[in-house]
């Protein structure tokens, strides 16, 4: 808005220019609008008279709009990162609590002011995930958040989560893209509180393994390697170390992995969560003997389903977790997070280029990857039914939540790093579009884990899935 001594100057300059004219009223608004309202016919001279100065006039209006504005906006600051503070009340304001919601259902919305961290504030982002180190060149993938159907989900808050988790462990159990929830939360969190790498003190495999000490909250992050849940190894001796998709792998499924199993004990939250391992070919053995494969083109040897599989390692793990007499952990099921290939299979051209989210109802789950969803959810919620029965809600507190970050993470497919998780020097076979950037929409996994492990919120925590 103008100032009130310019707009009194541009008066009196428009009323000695134009006194010879008359006029029956003459206003001249604080905004700059000049209103005049003849009385009397004009020649085509006192026209031009006329149009002259009051040209000029709103020349000299704009140009002042101009600056006046151009010098607030300088004044502004750009954002950049959240600040490490008390996000919640200052997203929502200190008067008006959060409506309720079931967050997991929602849409993502533009939102370009800030993002928590960069590949610069956060040194541990591994070379797989760090989009912008190798060249990404677009940053819109960064400017979006997560906004649940009929009420907000807050910023992801440092200090809250690390006052929630002081002297406390959280562990990680599953595959690469469980290990990428936690190097988000690992990077979330270290621009509050500097964490010690401690992973050589329990274990050589540093790379499948790791495990963060933050020291100024006794709080201890890890990740624990263990792609099928259950024990699982090359069928051949000679496989190559199971990491080729096209490696056959047996799978004891009434076993857990013992990586994870004989450590989680301690831990008061453990993520769980497995998914892309099991389109592999597969071998499956209960009670030592074997039962039957997925895929594996093996003779004489009977045909079951991969979900069979899937089921069974969940309700293996789930049932190990339940039975582990010094386990008083909150166990949380993340549930599965779909490819994102295009133009071609994984290991035949296929991609993911595309630059924005899918709009509400834009996309749907393929059949398998649906399976598998369903499939574990419904074994989340068998042993949730048994866990009530047995009256460990009562006696320990609600033990089972679920992190149903499918839907948000599908509308997603510009988050991965395609061609972009490694330097473009080396030479890479495939594309990947099965982990998430950093920083990018893996980070409102963390916001959905921080919003079901405040103390207010973790009693209404829904209990629905969204299987038709």
């Amino acid at each position: 808005m103008s100032s009130p001594w310019l707009a009194s100057f541009l008066q009196k300059l428009v009323i000695q220019s134009l006194s010879p004219i008359t006029f029956t009223t003459m206003k001249i608004h604080i905004s700059g609008a000049v209103e005049l309202q003849r009385s009397a016919k004009l020649t085509p001279q006192k026209r031009d008279i006329i149009l002259t100065p009051t040209l000029v006039l709103l020349v000299l209006i704009s140009l002042y709009l101009f600056m006046d504005s151009s010098i607030r906006l300088l004044r502004q600051p750009a954002p950049t990162l959240y600040p490490h503070g008390r996000l919640r009340s200052q997203f929502f304001g200190s008067r008006e609590e959060p409506k309720k919601c079931d967050v997991f259902q929602g849409q993502w919305v533009p939102y370009p002011n800030a993002t928590y961290y960069t590949n610069e504030t956060c040194p541990m982002i591994s070379d797989q995930q760090n989009c912008l180190k190798f060249g990404r060149p677009d940053i819109e993938f960064l400017q979006w958040r997560w906004r649940p159907d009929g009420c907000e989900l807050p910023p992801f808050d440092a200090l809250e989560f690390l006052d929630i988790v002081k002297g406390k462990s959280v562990g990680f159990v599953g595959d690469s893209v469980g290990r990428n929830q936690m190097q988000s939360l690992l990077c979330l969190l270290s621009g509050v509180s500097k964490p010690e790498d401690i992973t050589l003190r329990y274990t050589t495999d540093a790379i499948n393994f790791k495990r963060w000490f933050f020291t100024d909250y006794n709080f201890t992050l890890a990740a624990f390697w263990a792609p099928f849940l259950v024990r699982a190894k090359d069928w051949t001796e000679d496989g190559g170390g199971g990491h080729a998709r096209s490696i056959l792998m047996s799978l004891h499924l009434d076993e857990p992995e013992p990586s994870w199993a004989t450590e989680i004990e301690g831990f008061d939250y453990v993520i769980i969560s497995a998914g892309q391992w099991f389109y592999r070919p597969m071998v499956f053995y209960e009670n030592g003997q074997l039962i039957g494969c997925s895929s594996c083109g093996l003779d004489n040897v009977t045909e079951i389903s991969r979900f069979y599989g899937y089921r069974m390692a969940f309700r293996t793990t789930f049932q190990t977790l339940m039975g582990i007499k010094g386990y008083e952990g909150v166990t949380f099921l993340r549930t599965f997070s779909a490819d994102h290939f295009e133009n071609g299979p994984w290991n035949d051209g296929g991609n993911c280029i595309r630059t924005r989210p899918f709009g509400k109802g834009e996309v749907k789950l393929k059949m398998y990857d649906y399976e598998f969803y369903k499939t574990q959810v419904e074994e989340f919620r068998a042993i949730e039914r048994e866990s009530y029965m047995l009256g460990r809600r009562k006696i320990k507190g609600h033990k089972l939540r679920l992190l149903d970050t499918t839907e948000a993470s599908l509308m997603r497919p510009d988050g991965h790093p395609n061609a972009l998780g490694h330097s473009p020097h080396k030479n890479a076979s495939f594309n990947d579009c099965v982990h998430w950037c950093m920083p990018g929409p893996i980070d409102t996994w963390n916001e959905f884990l921080l919003e079901s492990m405040r103390p207010q919120e973790s009693a209404a925590m829904m209990e629905s899935s969204r299987i038709d």
